[in-house]
């Protein structure tokens, strides 16, 4: 292990051992979760941003919570950093028996129903293959995660118009079911179609919740934009009917 490494955990250690910080101290596996959410988006918006240093700092950020967790299971006899190393070195190597056995996988859809595979016959055979999809990631990316394991085994849609069909299919449901009062049905019809967007994004090779992402920073320039408008002209959203502020939108997007 590179002294690096060596040197952070035992920083970590220090910081967790009595006389240590106080803060550092107080922290569990429980308390941590957001932070280590937090970073992970950090992580991601460095990636976006294309900046290296930037990138290298926030994945440090990230490796740190990493070895809190794993220094905090430590102190309790339950795990330390070296097995989580050792555990994850041995499944990728067991995974990936197109590199490291004699498995033949010449693409990504190869390897990829080669991994679900070998994880099935790991846990002997009986799981789904929708089994561990986490419950805590955010909507969309699980709505993908969910559609992109069942397409491994052949469930989906031959190609993109299939699918937009099917979207077709939802919105007629959610327009049916505006017609009723029961609100449950319309939130079930309106997550049908939700689920279906993710599809299509899906299908035309994108992520959903990168597209979804996106077009909300589009969204935001666009209304910053707009509002400075009113306020270079004296005007305020009070002082505009919805006609007027389309009217204005529309010269936002014209003057992109």
């Amino acid at each position: 292990m590179s002294d690096s490494i060596t040197e952070l955990r035992e920083i970590v250690a220090r910081l967790r051992a009595p006389g240590g910080c106080p803060w550092d101290r107080e922290q569990t596996h429980a308390s941590l979760k957001s932070d280590l959410i937090e970073e992970a988006y950090e992580v991601m918006e460095a990636i976006d941003r294309k900046d290296d240093a930037h990138l290298a700092e926030e994945l440090g950020d990230f490796l740190l919570q990493v070895v809190m967790h794993c220094q905090i299971a430590s102190e309790e006899k339950r795990f330390d950093f070296d097995e989580v190393a050792r555990l994850v070195g041995e499944k990728l190597i067991r995974r990936h028996p197109h590199v490291f056995g004699d498995v033949k996988a010449d693409d990504s859809e190869t390897v990829l129903k080669n991994w679900d595979q070998i994880k099935r016959e790991e846990k002997g055979g009986t799981e789904s293959i929708l089994d561990h999809v986490s419950a805590a990631l955010p909507a969309l990316m699980r709505a993908g995660k969910v559609q992109k394991r069942a397409a491994r085994v052949g469930f989906d849609w031959a190609d993109v118009h299939g699918v937009v069909e099917k979207i077709h299919e939802e919105l007629a449901e959610v327009e049916a079911a505006m017609q009723g009062s029961d609100r449950d049905h319309l939130e079930q019809e309106i997550g049908d179609l939700l689920f279906t967007v993710v599809n299509l994004s899906r299908k035309a090779k994108f992520d959903a919740e990168l597209v979804l992402q996106q077009a909300t920073n589009k969204f935001i320039n666009r209304f910053q934009a707009l509002e400075g408008l009113l306020k270079k002209r004296g005007m305020t959203f009070d002082q505009c009917n919805l006609t007027e502020l389309d009217l204005i939108w529309d010269e936002v997007k014209a003057g992109e």
